[in-house]
Formats: structure tokens, C-alpha cells, sequence
């Protein structure tokens, strides 16, 4: 086993209270913003944005520092036909067979079905792999603690960077999402995570009228 190797701490910056205060105030009033779209328009987005965000995203944690994901970026006309396809005809099978009924009165709020045209119509997919194994430097194989777990908080952070940007995102999850692996010819050691969908909003977007909880009802301290 090697012996761990440690450096000093940099890029750590202490605020005062105030500032602090004022730093997370900000940063909500901004995540705040983000919301959901299933309509984008077909406004081309520079690739060094998404690849800034994807570089954002490769800050998170992860089980052992292992760094279980990979996201696979499509722009390609062809293989986002190819996915919607594929994806259409799962949520297909869901909506008219396999989603209990329970489900369906849950999502129909949100007025989703089948049809997934942004699909194509959005200049980038991002599909998101957690891997359950990979491979060392010195070339071993190994496992992978906690993949999903931390390409969870890899694409959250994602999310919030292309949020941060000026675009908006959709995350779609079609299921099962195996033809994710055979359209991009990814190995049996990656599981599809999401399809995350970016872009500008299609103009004049509308988005369902929800509420988000108050921090009393999903926050609870233990003080004792």
C-alpha cells in the first residue's frame, strides 16, 4: 500500500461573517433563478462553456478520490436523433405500460409525455456515466466506492455551473437508459447516470407553476 502523500492547504479563504453572509445570500438569489425547461432553442452555446463547466464538475468529491464518472458531450446532429429515438421509445413503454398510476398523477403537473423533442433540438446532451471499476495510473484495475453517490454530486455541481453561466438545463432519465452505452459505445463499466440537456430556453418558454418547500419543512437541527 503507498504511503498517503499530503501538501499544504491553498486557494482556502476565510470571510468575515458579514461577508460571508452576503456570499451565500447572493449565491442563493442566484440558484434560486434556476428552473427546468423541456423547450430550448437551437442557439448554438460555445463548447469552451461546456467544457469550463465539465471542468467545474470534476471538482467534486468522490469515494477514495477515484473520480467515478465520465461525461460523454454530443453535439452531433445524428446521434442526438439517434438518442431521441432510443429515448422516446422507452419513455413510450413508460407512460403507456409500466408507470403505476400513482407516478403518472405525480408528473402530471409537470405535463411531461413521450414526445422529447429537445432532444435534438438543444445544441448539446451531455450524458452522464458513473463507472463501477476503473484503472490506476500504473494500469490496475479497480473498483469504485460510492460511484453513484459522487457522479451525483459531480452533476449537481455541473448544474449549478451551466446555471451559473446563463443556460438552462433539463435532466432526463429515461428508463432503462442501457441504449446510452450503444449509441456512444461506452463499456459495460460505466452505468448511464442521466442525459443532461443545456442550452438557451426556447423564447417565450413556459415552465409549470410550483412551489419549492420552506427551509423548515426539509431542514431539522439536532442541537443536543
Amino acid at each position: 500500500m503507498p504511503e498517503p502523500s499530503f501538501v499544504p492547504l491553498t486557494g482556502f479563504t476565510r470571510y468575515s461573517e458579514e461577508e460571508m453572509s452576503r456570499r451565500v445570500d447572493e449565491f442563493y438569489l442566484t440558484v434560486r433563478r434556476r428552473r427546468t425547461v423541456r423547450a430550448f432553442s437551437d442557439e448554438p452555446v460555445a463548447r469552451k462553456i461546456i467544457d469550463r463547466a465539465l471542468q467545474a464538475a470534476g471538482t467534486a468529491p468522490s469515494g477514495a478520490n477515484l473520480q467515478p464518472w465520465q461525461f460523454v458531450v454530443v453535439s452531433g446532429a445524428k446521434t442526438k436523433q439517434r438518442i431521441r429515438e432510443a429515448a422516446e421509445a422507452e419513455e413510450k413503454e413508460f407512460y403507456e405500460r409500466r408507470a403505476p398510476k400513482a407516478w403518472l398523477d405525480a408528473l402530471a403537473p409537470l405535463g411531461t409525455d413521450a414526445d422529447k423533442p429537445f432532444l435534438e433540438l438543444a445544441p448539446w446532451l451531455i450524458a452522464v456515466f458513473a463507472q463501477t471499476t476503473g484503472k490506476l495510473p500504473d494500469g490496475r484495475k479497480v473498483k469504485h466506492y460510492y460511484p453513484m453517490e459522487s457522479t451525483g454530486l459531480a452533476t449537481g455541481i455541473l448544474i449549478t455551473a451551466l446555471h451559473h453561466a446563463g443556460l438552462a438545463c433539463l435532466t432526463h432519465t429515461p428508463s432503462p437508459m442501457g441504449f446510452l452505452n450503444e449509441i456512444l459505445d461506452r463499456p459495460v463499466n460505466e452505468r448511464p447516470y442521466l442525459l443532461l440537456v443545456t442550452g438557451y430556453p426556447a423564447a417565450e418558454v413556459r415552465v409549470p407553476d410550483i412551489k419549492r418547500k420552506a427551509l423548515n419543512e426539509f431542514v431539522s437541527y439536532a442541537e443536543t
